[in-house]
């Protein structure tokens, strides 16, 4: 193991690439990452820890030994300057402790990263199941979360989730039935009493052990309207969403999913945006900006993806005579973000559909079982 100084604190390992590719949990007293492809860098035995306070990771004697924990606890209190870099090649992370954190740093990647589209046929994972294995998980690792993290609010992970879960109890598929216990005994322990927790603990306890579920036919992606309009258009093109600068879940994941039209059917132009949506609702407030030269356009998407963004002071005139081959539509914050690095998921999502990992969730394995 090395210690090496980086933005002020204590890491081990090389630096972390893209969030795109890149699996993280934050613990007590550290962050740790996982690489998720091969092309992502130096593939790692165990996870990158960036120690954010050493004093709080009380669990760090489960992956490196009572010893280990004392040499790296001294070690990470020293005040990392730039560059420096502290050997301690005799450690080394059990790579069967960490194995459950793992699962959970890639629990929390394909709730953020899944790259669903109806485009792709990459089928949408059950948000509420995902959730529900990883609540569960959480609570199991519990010894990892001695202060509150990001990562650490079982609660927050199922509340929302009490109808759709109860509708899947009902659904007969013996293994969502055992994680919809599971999730029904936590939420007791943990006295949820938001709408629908109590009557699902009831059901559960009432109910009798399920039999066969039928095999889902269909997956929750919905393509948002196209509303591009067929008359007076000066302009017309497509343009890609960058993932991170855009809520998780929102839009399909497909590449050119931005249509934009310039319309004249009046003295004043504007401009129709339609983006394609993986939820009929959800867009809604989200910012959409439009450059071509040195005219530009701002405005917020609706709940389906559309927006009409006038191009004032634009003639139509003017309009006609604007070259419009350099324009370009943005959705969300202002981010770079290669393409190659969102093909990459998607052959990560794709290749983890067609050879389900021991790793895999629930909701991964009935995505790969469904017919899409």
């Amino acid at each position: 193991m090395r210690l090496v100084a980086d933005s002020g604190l204590w890491s081990t390992g090389a630096p972390e690439t893209s969030a795109l590719v890149t699996a993280v949990l934050e613990v007590s007293g550290a962050v740790l990452a996982w690489q998720l492809d091969a092309d992502a860098g130096p593939v790692m035995d165990g996870p990158r820890i960036t120690f954010t306070d050493v004093r709080q990771a009380d669990w760090l004697w489960r992956v490196v030994g009572e010893a280990g924990h004392v040499d790296v606890a001294a070690s990470a209190l020293r005040d990392p300057q730039p560059g420096s870099v502290l050997d301690l090649d005799h450690l080394g992370v059990d790579s069967d402790s960490v194995a459950p954190l793992r699962k959970l740093a890639l629990g929390h990647w394909l709730r953020r990263w899944w790259p669903a589209s109806a485009r792709d046929g990459i089928a949408a994972l059950d948000p509420a199941l995902l959730d529900a294995e990883l609540a569960v998980l959480t609570d199991a690792a519990d010894h990892y979360f001695t202060d509150d993290t990001i990562d650490s609010d079982v609660e927050a992970l199922l509340a929302p989730h009490a109808a759709a879960l109860t509708l899947h109890a009902a659904a007969g598929d013996p293994r969502v039935n055992t994680l919809v216990r599971a999730c029904a005994e936590l939420a007791a322990e943990l006295g949820m009493s938001q709408l629908g927790w109590p009557e699902l603990v009831a059901l559960v306890d009432d109910s009798p052990s399920p039999g066969t579920a039928p095999v889902r036919s269909d997956y929750a992606l919905a393509a948002g309207p196209q509303r591009q309009p067929s008359v007076g258009v000066i302009a017309r093109g497509a343009a890609s969403l960058k993932w991170s600068a855009v809520p998780a879940g929102v839009f399909d994941a497909a590449e050119n999913t931005i249509n934009w039209s310039v319309v004249a059917t009046g003295a004043q132009p504007f401009a129709v945006i339609a983006v394609q949506t993986a939820a009929p609702v959800g867009s809604a407030g989200i910012p959409v900006r439009l450059a071509s030269g040195s005219l530009s356009a701002a405005g917020v998407l609706d709940d389906v993806g559309g927006a009409v963004l006038p191009l004032e002071p634009m003639t139509e005139s003017t309009a006609w005579d604007h070259d419009w081959s350099t324009t370009a539509v943005t959705v969300g914050a202002d981010v770079e973000e290669p393409a190659e690095l969102r093909d990459r998921v998607r052959a990560l999502a794709r290749s983890r559909l067609v050879h389900p990992q021991p790793d895999a969730y629930l909701a991964e394995i009935l995505a790969a079982e469904s017919e899409y």
